[in-house]
């Protein structure tokens, strides 16, 4: 810095301010700086900042490693908002979700004298893993409605309110049998769209039978589940806890010849990339993962700069398309 200062014929304080992109610092000058700084290769020394501001600008993320889609849009929202912000990401992924597995992850970023940490993972096993560790930075975590521990913040998105959104869709259009095709109900998001579901039902005075409870998230999944609605007798409409599930009950409804959504109206969640042009269209609760990012890293900067903070959660929206209609007369 002082021989950037030098060459450009300023203090060592306004190279300072420039680099921290201070509003003090006249536009003429602020060029001068920057001129000396590529003209001399200047990089800043980030071993040597964090020394002085007891701050590396690096978050830790752990996350699944999970190729399913809001795990994986998750962990590029928050990358993106860290990045806006001037932060690294420092990711780790674990296998499965216990204690002595997030708990490595979680020390390895003690270790890396991480500025905070953000954990995605709406599974039980993650919420007790993070609950059990005494950590010294702020931990946000996505998934949770609220947060499971001291020391440890909730950013979610509004699984409850999509759900219901997405069976009152249905029932407006007149349905009176909806079904419901869940996730995993180890995951928090599962448990809470199922939950969904069953109250918008109580409240439109409709009775709801068991849900299809799915043991993964997948298609394939999708299409057994499709096939065994079509042997037990069809109902007129199905909720499905994401768009892969109903992939899957789309491929097996056509395959009988059965027509969507004449002879059975379906909906999605999630609203992944192609979701409109499955066939047909889908009717889905998009999640807004963009905002989820920016507003959990809000919160960790927020936490970071000593300020008290409430969970988050961000509102779900309903995407109308072709895949729902009113039921047969």
């Amino acid at each position: 810095m002082s021989d950037v200062a030098a060459r450009a014929g300023v203090s060592h304080q306004t190279v300072s301010r420039v680099l921290n992109a201070h509003p003090s610092v006249r536009e003429e000058t602020r060029r001068l700086v920057l001129a000396a700084i590529e003209e001399l290769g200047y990089r800043r020394n980030a071993a040597a900042r964090a020394l002085v501001t007891r701050r590396t600008a690096t978050i830790g993320v752990v996350t699944s490693g999970s190729a399913l889609f809001g795990p994986t849009s998750t962990l590029i929202a928050v990358e993106n908002a860290a990045r806006d912000a001037g932060y690294f990401v420092s990711v780790a992924t674990a296998a499965r979700w216990d204690t002595e597995i997030l708990t490595r992850a979680l020390e390895h970023f003690m270790m890396q004298s991480v500025d905070g940490v953000v954990v995605i993972a709406a599974h039980d096993e993650a919420v007790r893993a993070v609950r059990a560790f005494d950590s010294p930075v702020p931990v946000v975590m996505v998934g949770p409605k609220e947060a499971p521990g001291t020391g440890v913040h909730a950013v979610t998105f509004d699984q409850y309110g999509g759900a219901r959104l997405a069976t009152r869709h249905l029932v407006e259009l007149g349905h009176r049998e909806v079904v419901h095709v869940s996730g995993p109900l180890n995951w928090l998001d599962a448990r809470e769209r199922a939950l969904g579901w069953r109250h918008e039902l109580r409240a439109a005075g409709l009775r709801a039978v068991p849900a299809v409870a799915a043991d993964s998230w997948s298609a394939d999944r999708g299409y057994e589940v499709g096939l065994d609605l079509l042997r037990e007798g069809l109902p007129s409409a199905v909720f499905t806890a994401n768009d892969q599930l109903a992939l899957g009950l789309l491929r097996a409804f056509a395959e009988a010849g059965v027509r969507v959504p004449d002879d059975v109206s379906v909906v999605g969640f999630d609203d992944v990339d192609g979701s409109a042009n499955f066939y047909p269209p889908l009717t889905t609760v998009r999640q807004e993962f963009g905002e989820l990012g920016g507003r959990c890293l809000r919160m960790l900067l927020d936490l970071l700069a000593g300020e008290a903070v409430d969970p988050v959660v961000v509102e779900a929206r309903l995407v109308v398309r072709a895949s729902t209609g009113a039921p047969r007369a």
